[in-house]
């Protein structure tokens, strides 16, 4: 990780609560989290009274993965809050791969390190994990593991006979489950609940098949709990607690109570957006199978029959957006879904919207790149690309969902964006928040707040199929779109004009086959009833008039950082976070980690990264001379840039906004994602060395 000084170029560098929302009234254009909406939806901090994380490693194919997920579920039925994180290898065989788990008593949006208990069955993936386990963890590991020599008295290493448990149980693939259930044992959690996870999981397996992985599971656990569990100090209390402590923000409600809700879910970022564009109205998805991005295929393919979505496995990126553009063209809510090397292959697709003005969604779920890169890894290093998606000028948005509720959102609101300002809209997740699970209360997806507004779309073929009655009482209900009609047609002629000049730079839009409105979209530029022209005024007013729109929603539709933390009675702090997109949960905790030292810290997070305006950023973090403090002036309103990328993409795009460049930055870009302590760490090492060194000149 790197902790680098931002000028002119970067110097690089858990298990505490979020931090909550100010107390104090921020500046009108800043948004603030509502303060009526819990944290177990992804907006403010509870109040941990337990904290444990345990990792399941071995080979890819030992079922790492499964193990993991059925920890997570089975703590979700047993009442706690579970955050679940793979990380694999882009192998099918082989290799070392693992799954963390964490539990609280109270909603976790991220992972934590150190971890409290590793289960392994190889060696080598108990060497990989072992520097990550904290003092006074437990190591698993089949008996015949050799971890010579010693890794310390610091730790407690357990050997377990996994193999031969599994092997008694009646099969050898019930290694894994052995692995969770001996680590599932040592924290102290109940076996029945352990293994109604398990029979739910392999319910669709042949009954020995369910009998060897709960009997695995069950006698491992039984080993484990027998010998060594008593006195372990990473335990998990039962469920059945006293009543939560009331909230040090008294603005906020509680802590949930950690008793078993079934209200609750287990839920991925990729998951919450498909549900999303569901809600939000998709009828048509094409895309080619793209790691981390698959399961947005997959989950739309399994459900399509039933949402009346048309689901297409192209042959390859490129088909895949253009079937999208072709899909929306009709009238159709459509999109496509992809990683960054699909996202190269989508430009000349994303150009043809912008230049057609077809709305268009596309959900770039990054990784570590270029080229092929870490197929499997995460990384935020797309970020210029989406704010470049082709040659040329001309309008497209940018979402990046923090949390896996937000991802929820960005599902139905992506399309509203694109309807409404009739462009591409591109979403970028990332490999750890589509595909990390995360326990959200159903109330947390907020399915009245689902709107589907396609702005100035005044219908498509299916409007000649309609009843008289029904035109009729569609026209009067909607009497925007037919002025919006009137205002299209060509008082000459009385043809239909697609690119029609207006004050906002927004035409009215119709679908194919619609009555009325013929017309050939067009790629190269074009006067208002789409036939190509090169005339130089044309080019001028059609570039202006497309570029309107980014005005209209930067003033109407997009929104600012919201600020998340403490920002002091005077609105001073000694640094504020810059963060976009999956980082957002790490750096709330990074905060409260760094508030135990005596830092005071707050995060800025956007999630519209493009375009941005700086009436949108605080009016502090505007351009303004560095308070870098000295070895006797402490630090005020330093900005830290936190990202998942090398060359600090962010900070790139809020100085060129804003005229402010970010002090130091904390980046990563090892293909693991940052935790909250690396956050706090490379802070206070990088305003240790600010007050060392003194402030650079700018």
């Amino acid at each position: 990780m790197d902790i680098t000084p931002r000028t002119p170029r970067m110097p690089p560098a858990s298990q505490a609560s979020l931090l909550a929302p100010d107390p104090h009234t921020p500046p009108s254009h800043v948004t603030t989290p509502d303060d009526s909406t819990s944290f177990e939806c992804g907006a403010c901090p509870p109040v941990r009274r337990f904290d444990v994380s345990i990792s399941i490693g071995g080979d890819a194919g030992q079922g790492v993965e499964s193990a993991g997920a059925i920890a997570c579920r089975a703590l979700v039925r047993a009442g706690y809050f579970a955050f679940g994180m793979a990380d694999y290898r882009s192998r099918i065989r082989g290799g070392t791969n693992f799954y963390q788990v964490r539990a609280s008593d109270a909603p976790v949006l991220c992972h934590g390190d150190p971890v409290h208990v590793i289960a392994t069955l190889t060696r080598d993936a108990a060497l990989t994990q072992l520097a990550n386990l904290a003092r006074g963890g437990a190591l698993v590991c089949d008996e015949s593991v050799d971890l010579e020599p010693s890794p310390g008295s610091e730790i407690h290493v357990l050997s377990v006979p996994i193999t031969r448990i599994a092997e008694n149980a009646g099969s050898k693939a019930s290694m894994n489950m052995a692995a969770l259930g001996a680590a599932m044992g040592i924290i102290g959690f109940h076996i029945d609940a352990l293994c109604a996870a398990i029979e739910q999981r392999f319910a669709r397996k042949p009954e020995s098949v369910v009998r060897a992985n709960v009997q695995a599971a069950r006698e491992a656990h039984e080993y484990i709990s027998g010998r060594f569990a008593e006195g372990f100090p990473f335990r998990l209390p039962s469920t059945e607690l006293a009543p939560q402590p009331a909230s040090p923000f008294p603005s906020l409600p509680s802590a949930p109570s950690s008793s078993a809700s079934p209200a609750r879910i287990l839920l991925s970022g990729n998951e919450a957006f498909c549900l999303g564009a569901a809600a939000g109205g998709c009828r048509f998805i094409a895309a080619y199978p793209m790691t981390p991005a698959t399961t947005i295929l997959e989950w739309m393919a399994a459900h399509a029959a039933d949402l009346g979505i048309v689901a297409v496995h192209a042959e390859d990126e490129i088909a895949a957006a253009c079937m999208a553009v072709g899909a929306s063209l009709t009238g159709a809510r459509a999109m496509t879904s992809t990683s960054g090397g699909g996202l190269c292959l989508m430009t000349e697709a994303c150009g043809m919207a912008g230049m057609a003005e077809v709305p268009l969604v596309i959900v770039d779920v990054q990784r570590g790149g270029p080229s092929t890169g870490l197929p499997t890894r995460t990384e935020q290093s797309d970020l210029l690309l989406a704010f470049h998606p082709s040659h040329g000028d001309f309008p497209h948005i940018v979402l990046a969902p923090g949390t896996v509720q937000q991802c929820f959102e960005a599902g139905y609101r992506a399309f509203n964006l694109a309807d409404q300002y009739q462009c591409p809209v591109i979403v970028l997740l990332d490999s750890y928040i589509g595909g990390s699970l995360v326990t959200l209360g159903r109330s947390c997806l907020s399915w009245s707040a689902v709107e589907r507004d396609r702005g100035e779309y005044l219908g498509g073929y299916e409007t000649a199929l309609e009843t008289p009655e029904l035109a009729n009482a569609n026209a009067t209900a909607d009497a925007t779109s037919t002025a919006a009609a009137a205002a299209a047609a060509d008082t000459a002629g009385g043809g239909y004009l697609r690119y029609a000049l207006t004050e906002t730079g927004i035409s009215p839009r119709v679908g194919l086959g619609r009555p009325g409105g013929v017309h050939a979209p067009s790629t190269d530029e074009h006067e208002e009833d789409a036939h190509i022209t090169e005339e130089s005024g044309v080019r001028v007013e059609m570039m202006r008039k497309r570029m309107r729109k980014m005005e209209i929603a930067l003033a109407n539709g997009l929104r600012g950082p919201t600020m998340y933390g403490d920002a002091g009675a005077n609105g001073d702090v000694d640094a504020t976070l810059l963060v976009w997109g999956s980082t957002l949960p790490a750096a709330c905790e990074a905060v409260t980690m760094l508030a135990a030292d005596g830092i005071r810290a707050n995060v800025m997070h956007y999630t519209d990264v493009w375009p941005v305006s700086d009436m949108k950023a605080p009016l502090t973090l505007r351009a303004m001379p560095r308070q870098l403090g000295s070895a006797t002036t402490p630090a005020s309103e330093t900005l830290v840039t936190v990202e998942q990328n090398y060359s600090g993409q962010m900070s790139l795009i809020h100085r060129m906004i804003t005229g402010r460049a970010p002090d130091f930055a904390v980046l990563k870009y090892d293909g693991r994602q940052i935790s909250p302590r690396e956050i706090a760490d490379g802070v206070r090492e990088g305003l240790h060395r600010s007050r060392k060194e003194g402030a650079p000149n700018a």
